[in-house]
């Protein structure tokens, strides 16, 4: 579950950025979208417990995040967070299975290498567990960095424009399987995109229509705001 009450961080002396309050039930999809600037990184970083809000109230998966600080944060965030970023962060030097390992010493807990091999089975890509990133397609690719998200049964899972990269096929797949792993974990999901694909992949899998958080002018004002300055004076 996430919710936000009278959001708001700022960078610096830079003016604050504002968030609209949020409540979205454990378990749920919410998928988030906005222009580049409107703060889609921040918030997602806010959620993960990587900055700390200036004002406001945060919780996740029933953790005031407000009241975590330095270490306490960090072995959170590496227990409870999965997060699939646009660039996957696969270690070039390690094996697919060292890859997913490493998820271990971040939380502190012993590795498990049954529970690597238990994933990898799950989202078909056991047979990938010996070979090195730079050996793997990207469609493999992402269904290991989602391995890796995954791995400790996170309650939140934060994708950041998971199909930016991908064919419609892919992207689908992407998609599909991201809401397939937060239903196996009872993880909320949120997917940060300019995408419009997702929305659509969305439909096509899920009974319901996800929350929907759109960051900035709404795309009706930013279009109109644009035609605007085209103007001539």
């Amino acid at each position: 579950m996430i919710e936000t009450r009278q959001l708001q961080f700022a960078y610096g002396a830079d003016q604050p950025l504002a968030f609209p309050d949020v409540a979205v039930a454990q378990g749920a999809v919410l998928l988030l979208g906005g222009p580049s600037g409107s703060g889609k990184s921040t918030w997602l970083a806010l959620l993960a417990a990587l900055v700390k809000p200036q004002h406001g109230s945060l919780t996740v998966a029933g953790q005031d995040l407000t009241a975590l600080a330095g270490r306490s944060a960090d072995a959170w965030r590496a227990r409870k967070i999965g997060f699939l970023p646009q660039k996957l962060h696969l270690s070039a030097a390690l094996t697919v299975q060292h890859n997913l390992e490493l998820a271990f010493w971040a939380a502190g807990l012993p590795v498990n290498a049954q529970r690597v091999r238990q994933v990898l089975a799950q989202l078909g890509v056991a047979e990938l567990a010996q070979r090195l990133p730079s050996q793997l397609s990207g469609g493999q690719a992402q269904r290991v960095a989602l391995a890796r998200a995954v791995l400790m049964q996170p309650r939140l899972i934060l994708a950041d424009e998971p199909t930016a990269s991908l064919d419609d096929a892919a992207a689908q797949d992407a998609v599909h399987l991201l809401v397939q792993a937060a239903q196996g974990y009872s993880a909320t999901l949120v997917i940060a995109t300019h995408d419009a694909r997702v929305a659509q992949a969305l439909a096509s899998c899920m009974p319901v229509s996800p929350n929907l958080l759109h960051l900035g002018p709404a795309p009706r004002e930013a279009a109109s705001s644009a035609a605007a300055r085209r103007v001539p004076a």
